[in-house]
């Protein structure tokens, strides 16, 4: 999984990529501090491996990764160059989800690009932008459409749609807003629109404000509003705590997190909205050799599941002998499911489910 966090320069969004990857990425009190996006890669952090590992005690422990892209501050006018605007939007098209961190927290030091703090209006600024570069893009293909609807009629149906989608773009609305039937989901899905990918909003309050009554923040009650009317996740989150917590080890980590009555870091929070987001789930594979996570789309059979591994194993695929975690750990390991059952035998239609303890059998 792949996210990319966007949002108006002095927004809080360096702050926080560095608070989640401890990547180190240039944070300044200034417009594009960050030119180049910054790549930080970490790990999902997964209970169920912890338990594996103490059961298998094992040569490696690989959990899932998650790549996040810290991509340079928007301003106005970025569809048509302005600031950074083309370079931002092509690292954009790279992502599968987009984390847009909106500043709804007010600090006199911390200069805002258009003078003052107002969710709705940076929201909108940045929307505007991905929808103008969505509205070009479409545009292009309809005028392709049009041209070879003069030898085939049945493209008329592709040319009404997109003519709606781009009215639609045109009132100010994403392309993730449109109300798609099934057919015309095919015909976008060959369109890389920026505002058609999935959107978490990362609401950035103070610690005053995060851990009191969030909703007695204006801003952050209006970031609630727009996703709702986009089908958009929202993310309440403290870049000031993140980064507080960064460098702790685990134990002190949770004692903190505790103290503030919080259960999760905002890692492990953004992680479980972005694959609850993009539909997808973690089978598990182990043994003495390696215990380790797979991240599959949710809906995968068995046999694209094991291509995960490795081509061959979905070439050769024979069968799954799957256990569920808690079955596992009830029976204390693979020998005590087996005895008593629960270790049960998937074929090529069997569908993957989160959580799945796997061995795949298979014959290249």
């Amino acid at each position: 999984m792949k996210l990319g966090m966007v949002g108006l320069p002095n927004v809080g969004k360096s702050t926080l990529f560095n608070a989640l990857t401890n990547a180190g990425a240039e944070s300044a009190n200034y417009p594009f501090c960050t030119i180049e996006p910054n790549v930080g890669i970490v790990s999902v952090p997964d209970e169920r491996l912890d338990v594996l590992a103490k059961m298998y005690n094992p040569e490696k422990f690989t959990p899932a990764t998650l790549e996040f892209v810290d991509i340079a501050g928007l301003v106005k006018g970025a569809s048509k160059g302005e600031g950074l605007g083309n370079k931002f939007l092509s690292n954009i098209r790279e992502v599968d989800a987009i984390v847009h961190v909106v500043r709804c927290f007010n600090d006199d030091n911390i200069i805002h690009v258009d003078g003052s703090i107002g969710a709705a209006r940076d929201i909108e600024t940045i929307n505007l932008e991905l929808i103008f570069s969505d509205i070009e893009i479409l545009e292009r293909r309809l005028d392709r459409t049009k041209k070879l609807m003069k030898g085939d009629k049945s493209l008329q149906k592709e040319v009404d749609f997109l003519e709606s989608l781009i009215e639609h773009l045109s009132n100010g609305k994403s392309a993730r807003s449109y109300d798609y039937s099934d057919d015309e989901r095919d015909i976008i899905k060959t369109s890389p629109l920026l505002s058609n990918k999935p959107v978490i909003y990362a609401a950035n309050l103070s610690e005053a404000d995060f851990t009191g009554d969030i909703n007695n923040n204006k801003e952050y009650k209006a970031v609630c509003a727009i996703a709702e009317e986009e089908h958009a996740e929202v993310l309440p989150i403290c870049a000031q705590i993140e980064a507080e917590i960064s460098d702790m080890d685990d134990e002190d980590k949770a004692m903190f997190l505790s103290d503030l009555n919080l259960e999760q870091s905002g890692l492990a929070r953004i992680i479980k909205t972005g694959y609850r987001l993009l539909g997808l789930i973690s089978y598990l594979t182990a043994g003495p050799q390696e215990v380790r996570a797979w991240t599959i789309t949710n809906g995968t059979k068995a046999p694209q599941a094991a291509g995960k591994i490795h081509t061959d194993f979905e070439k050769g695929f024979i069968r799954a002998e799957i256990v569920a975690f808690d079955d596992l750990v009830a029976c204390g390991g693979m020998a005590g499911a087996k005895e008593k059952g629960l270790v049960r035998l998937e074929g090529k239609e069997y569908v993957m489910k989160d959580g799945d303890v796997t061995l795949f059998r298979f014959n290249v």
